[in-house]
């Protein structure tokens, strides 16, 4: 079972490795919810910036990469200004596909495509998997 310390861990590396020149300034990270159609959230609290994570993604079952590339979205809504004290640079977060164009820029091109088929193949079988364990 994947823990708060390994999530930690994971968000430094990606930060540290694909957006070194952005200040990491009270942006924080945690499994949270147990969604069905939603993989993360940003948003603003008393502490900083809060990135949470999909729960269900604590199960071994889901490929890290599918952590990683939601880790990445969310931290690309940071730099962008959304919930940040960076700039903003767009009206809306996701118009025009600036997410997606902006993950590949910075090399997550494949994980793109490894997100969606495994989306479309897995995640609904593996979801409700989870969710009848319980």
């Amino acid at each position: 079972m994947r823990d708060q310390e390994w999530l930690n861990y994971r968000f430094d590396k990606i930060w540290e490795l694909f957006f070194p020149s952005i200040p990491q300034k009270n942006v924080y990270i945690k499994f949270k919810g147990k969604w069905k159609y939603k993989f993360g959230h940003i948003k603003k609290t008393k502490k900083g910036t809060e990135i949470a994570i999909n729960s269900l993604f604590q199960d071994i079952r889901v490929p890290e990469y599918i952590i990683q590339i939601t880790m990445a979205h969310e931290i690309v809504h940071y730099i962008h200004g959304f919930f940040s004290d960076l700039p903003k640079m767009y009206q809306y977060p996701h118009k025009g596909n600036v997410v997606n164009k902006e993950l590949i820029k910075r090399g997550f091109g494949y994980s793109l495509k490894q997100q969606k088929t495994w989306v479309k193949q897995e995640w609904l079988d593996l979801y409700n998997e989870i969710q009848n364990k319980k």
